[in-house]
C-alpha cells in the first residue's frame, strides 16, 4: 500500500500560490462590513448624506433629525445642549437644511392660543406630505350642515380700533399677538379667538407705538373689568382701545424729527427679538457667548 506524502500542499493551495498570474484585489478606499438590521435603524438617502453643498455639520444634523421620535424638541438651545458644537455653528446648519428643504420652521397657535415653532423635517424635499406628521391637533372639520338646522345669527361686527404706521405694524405685530393672547391668564373671560385677535392688534401696536409698555397696555385692558359675565370681550376690549388712547410722544408735536431707533430684528441664534443696527446678527447674551467661545478656541 503506498504511504500518502502529508507534507504535499494541497490542490488549492498549490493553485493559489503557484500562480503567478491569478488577480489580487487590493483598495485603499473604504470597505463595508454591513449586518442586516431589524431594530432601531433609519433609513436616510443619500441625497442627503453624500450632498454636494451642505457642511459635514450639517449633513450629521439632518441624519440626528431625521432618527429623532415625533415631538423630540430640536431648537437651538436643545441641540446645543446635546452636541459641543456650539449654538452659532448649529444655527448655521439648521439654516442650511432650511434652504435646501430639509427642514421647514412654523410659527402656530395652539387649541389654548399658545404660540410655538413647529420644525418639520423632510427626509424627500420635493416631497411634501399631506397632512404634516406632527403631535399638533389636526383641525376640526366641517360638519355637513343639516336641512333642518336653524341657520346661525350674523356676528355683529366689532368697534373699530386705532390703527399704527406701516412700519410699526410689521415690525410690532408678534409682540401685540402675544399679549392679547396672554391676556385670559389675567381674566379667564378674555380668551379670544383668532379672528378677534387680529381685529385687535393693530389696536395694540398703535399704543406701543406710542411708548407704552406692553406691562402698561395689559394693565389697562384688564383692570376694572366688570363683575358680571362679558357677553363680548373682544368688543370691550376695543372700546378701550379707542378710548383710553394715549397721547403721542411729545417729539412728535414739535417740528424736529423723532429720535432713530433701531429695528426689530431676529436673533440667528436663539430667535429672540431685539434691537440693533443692521450690522448685529446676534442678541447680547449670544454676542457674549461667541465671544467667549472664540476666546476659548
Amino acid at each position: 500500500m503506498d504511504t500518502q506524502n502529508t507534507s504535499a500542499p494541497s490542490r488549492a493551495q498549490s493553485a493559489a500560490g503557484g500562480n503567478p498570474t491569478r488577480p489580487r484585489h487590493h483598495t485603499a478606499g473604504v470597505i463595508h462590513e454591513n449586518t442586516h438590521h431589524t431594530a432601531r435603524f433609519t433609513v436616510i438617502g443619500n441625497h442627503l448624506t453624500q450632498h454636494k453643498e451642505l457642511s459635514l455639520l450639517a449633513i450629521g444634523l439632518g441624519c440626528h433629525i431625521q432618527s429623532l421620535p415625533t415631538g423630540t424638541p430640536t431648537d437651538i438651545k436643545s441641540l446645543t445642549a446635546r452636541f459641543k458644537e456650539g449654538a452659532t455653528r448649529i444655527a448655521a446648519a439648521l439654516r442650511e437644511l432650511e434652504a435646501h428643504g430639509y427642514l421647514r420652521r412654523e410659527r402656530i397657535r395652539t387649541a389654548t392660543g399658545r404660540i410655538i415653532t413647529r420644525t418639520i423635517s423632510c427626509n424627500q424635499p420635493g416631497h411634501r406630505r399631506q397632512p404634516a406628521d406632527t403631535d399638533c391637533p389636526a383641525p376640526p372639520q366641517p360638519r355637513p350642515a343639516s336641512a333642518h338646522r336653524p341657520q346661525p345669527r350674523p356676528r355683529k361686527a366689532l368697534p373699530a380700533v386705532p390703527q399704527p404706521t406701516q412700519a410699526a405694524a410689521t415690525a410690532l405685530h408678534q409682540q401685540a399677538t402675544d399679549l392679547l393672547s396672554t391676556l385670559r391668564r389675567h381674566d379667564p373671560r378674555l380668551l379670544l379667538s383668532a379672528t378677534d385677535t387680529a381685529h385687535l392688534a393693530p389696536g395694540v401696536i398703535a399704543w406701543l407705538e406710542r411708548e407704552v409698555t406692553p406691562t402698561a397696555v395689559r394693565h389697562d385692558l384688564t383692570s376694572d373689568l366688570p363683575a358680571d359675565a362679558l357677553r363680548r370681550p373682544a368688543a370691550l376690549l376695543a372700546h378701550r382701545l379707542v378710548t383710553q388712547l394715549p397721547p403721542p410722544p411729545p417729539y412728535r408735536t414739535r417740528s424736529t424729527p423723532p429720535p432713530v431707533r433701531d429695528k426689530l430684528r431676529t436673533c440667528e441664534s436663539c430667535d429672540r427679538a431685539f434691537r440693533a443696527p443692521e450690522t448685529e446678527t446676534h442678541c447680547r447674551d449670544c454676542r457674549t457667548q461667541v465671544c467667549t467661545e472664540s476666546s476659548g478656541a
